[in-house]
């Protein structure tokens, strides 16, 4: 065991918060335990999120609405509101977030509706700037943390890479405005957070293959450490590795699905099937990327981490295919467009009802999980998130459906439904996010901070 520490006080055995578990070439990041205790207490890190998903919601309100029991926003306004079909996964979470409306980046309000993804995070007119990006707002804080974690931030998405402007797969651009390449493989997102030094990866890789599970290589260093600590820190220590080994499960089983052809099936046949058969696809694929990015900040591996579901390429892309393996009848774009059909409202409010309870089930792990050893206070309660999305309908690219979770202990209020005009422009929720993790207080187009959403 690597940095061992020196008896200190009546504790008799301390470790240094960055102590790994070692074995047969392999490393497993440990979370906080008492026994890291530092002298002086310590306060817990402030992380900042966001998600995100394409080709806007399901909208019915007003005097037309056809089914208004599908509407996205929620019925209500301030804190006197209901969720309606769409977010009802979000209540239990009620006095964790706040329902944002009306928002939008003034500068994208008029481009292409299918290309307002790649500025969900800058607020730019790429359109304008010969399809030239800014810095992302979880890039301006990702430098401001730079070197205080294994990972300055942690960029992920469902289709991977870059893709192409104004269809981007990344949610992330560097200062110059370029694009940050995106992970979408869970195996390799675990193994980049949890696994080797890269002079080991290869050799890693084999022996995992072989058989042995990134806790098998490191279980006889973890009973060594185990026995050393205390029962509080016992206990905490295997809920951790039980948590990294269901993860590793779910990555399995995701791998399977994803990338394991069906035997003895012709590919008609396993396109035929592919509806039945695959529908839990998107389900173990989304919470497996969520469970990845609540390891990475449980193990502050990173401070900051974006996940884009999806992204307004192809309909053939993998998170396009999303909805057809649920059941719901058509490819992403498709669906989405038939956002006020009488056969397509309740469809699109059900990918909606989707999502919300992928996010849902991150935000239950993210409320579970404490912040600092014997802290009240959770993880989720030091963690700013942003979820929604660039468009309200298919190619309206005003009144963004967002959602604004987390964040209690560093200022934040929830528990609301708040209406913005058009002269709020979106900025200004990432002006409040950064100034309340500790970053600055300007962002992009931003004219200031909302006190409405701070205690």
């Amino acid at each position: 065991m690597s940095q061992v520490m020196s008896n200190i006080s009546t504790q008799s055995w301390r470790l240094d918060r960055r102590t790994f578990l070692r074995g047969a070439g392999a490393a497993l990041a440990l979370p906080a335990l008492n026994c890291m205790a530092a002298a002086k207490p310590v306060a817990a890190p402030r992380r900042l999120a966001a998600v995100y998903f394409p080709f806007g919601v399901s909208i019915q309100m007003g005097d037309k609405a056809k089914r208004p029991e599908w509407n996205w926003f929620p019925q209500g306004e301030g804190r006197d509101f209901k969720f309606t079909e769409n977010l009802k996964p979000l209540e239990a979470h009620r006095e964790h977030l706040s329902v944002l409306g009306g928002l939008s980046h003034p500068k994208v309000r008029r481009i292409g509706g299918h290309d307002s993804g790649d500025t969900f995070l800058t607020g730019h007119n790429i359109r304008a700037n010969h399809l030239r990006n800014r810095q992302s707002m979880d890039q301006v804080a990702a430098a401001k943390f730079a070197g205080q974690t294994r990972f300055d931030s942690l960029v992920m998405s469902t289709d991977g890479g870059v893709g192409e402007p104004t269809r981007s797969s990344t949610l992330s651009y560097n200062e110059h405005g370029r694009p940050i390449p995106a992970l979408n493989q869970p195996q390799q997102i675990f193994d980049r957070l949890f696994g080797a030094g890269d002079a080991d990866t290869a050799r890693q890789a084999r022996r995992l293959k072989s058989g042995g599970s990134l806790l098998d290589l490191v279980l006889e260093d973890a009973a060594r450490v185990r026995r050393n600590l205390g029962k509080y820190d016992q206990q905490k220590f295997d809920e951790y590795l039980d948590s990294v080994r269901q993860v590793e499960r779910r990555v399995e089983r995701a791998q399977k699905w994803m990338h394991i052809p069906k035997p003895g099936l012709t590919d008609a046949d396993r396109e035929r099937l592919e509806l039945e058969s695959d529908s839990k696809v998107p389900r173990e694929y989304v919470a497996t990327m969520y469970e990845l990015m609540h390891l990475a900040f449980l193990t502050d591996s990173t401070r900051v981490a974006t996940y884009q579901i999806a992204s307004m390429g192809d309909a053939t892309t993998l998170g396009g295919k999303f909805p057809q393996l649920l059941g719901l009848g058509k490819h992403l774009h498709g669906l989405c467009h038939g956002w006020n059909r009488d056969d397509g409202i309740e469809p699109l409010g059900k990918w909606d009802q989707f999502l919300a309870d992928q996010f849902a089930t991150f935000l239950d792990r993210m409320r579970n999980t404490p912040a600092m050893p014997e802290s009240e206070a959770s993880l989720l309660d030091h963690t700013t998130i942003i979820y929604g999305c660039s468009n309200s309908t298919t190619h309206n690219n005003k009144n963004y459906p967002l959602v604004l979770a987390g964040g209690r202990e560093i200022g934040f209020q929830h528990g609301q439904y708040v209406k913005y005009g058009e002269d709020t422009p979106f900025a200004n929720v990432f002006a409040t996010m950064l100034q309340q993790t500790g970053v600055t207080d300007r962002f992009a187009d931003s004219t200031g901070v909302l006190p409405e959403l701070l205690g």
